[in-house]
């Protein structure tokens, strides 16, 4: 276990845990979930890394608000690296983290070292088709915040991304519920980013409790 801390960011309570040394990583998780997704992954790579594992607001044992937007989330995040004094971490968030750690890149670049996503999109209709009608089948049943962000944002502009400057590592399953076009369009938008397509994973097998991410997480930023 890591040391379970609380911190008060844009008057919210954000949970998180640091494990580990060496350089400092960010881990993000995704939508509906908390960072223990990570649990496998930290383990694996706390003889590596200052690993700093965030429950994004809203979600985990964060506070609740009923600003439920990416820019919040971002914010939080932005708050906490100044806040907590992180010196240039590398950040690696995994589909709504992902946006997040996109949003975190364009915001303020001087603050990160290198960037990872997995399985992200940066607009609603990088997701398929069949994805993105049974979200709005679901919401219409639920009405639920979670699901009305993902049909509703994120809204990058390409401009934007076109303008970080940070090494990118994009990841990718070539059984996601992004389409392929779509994360072809990120990678070419921004300027040095990698990308990744992992044959014979969905948008989440390789990352939610698994370890395979560590040699491309090594590979990228102990080049």
């Amino acid at each position: 276990m890591g040391d379970m801390m609380h911190i008060k960011v844009n008057q919210i309570d954000i949970h998180y845990e640091i494990f580990g040394q060496g350089e400092p990583l960010i881990l993000l998780h995704g939508n509906q979930e908390d960072f223990h997704i990570f649990d496998e992954l930290i383990d694996v790579l706390k003889d590596d890394f200052m690993i700093y594992a965030i429950d994004s607001r809203n979600h985990g044992e964060s506070g609740r608000s009923i600003d439920f937007s990416y820019d919040a989330m971002t914010q939080d995040i932005y708050q906490l690296i100044r806040h907590l004094k992180i010196n240039k971490p590398h950040i690696l968030g995994f589909s709504d983290g992902g946006i997040i750690a996109l949003k975190l890149a364009i915001l303020s670049p001087n603050l990160l070292n290198k960037v990872i996503v997995c399985g992200v999109n940066y607009k609603p209709k990088g997701l398929n088709k069949k994805i993105r009608k049974a979200l709005k089948k679901e919401y219409e049943e639920e009405m639920s915040p979670y699901i009305k962000l993902m049909l509703d944002e994120p809204k990058f502009n390409k401009k934007d991304l076109k303008s970080i400057p940070l090494k990118t590592l994009i990841l990718v399953g070539d059984q996601d519920v992004i389409k392929p076009k779509h994360t072809l369009k990120l990678h070419n938008l921004i300027k040095r980013s990698k990308l990744i397509i992992l044959e014979n994973e969905t948008h989440d097998s390789f990352v939610v409790h698994s370890t395979k991410l560590r040699p491309y997480i090594l590979d990228f930023i102990k080049k």
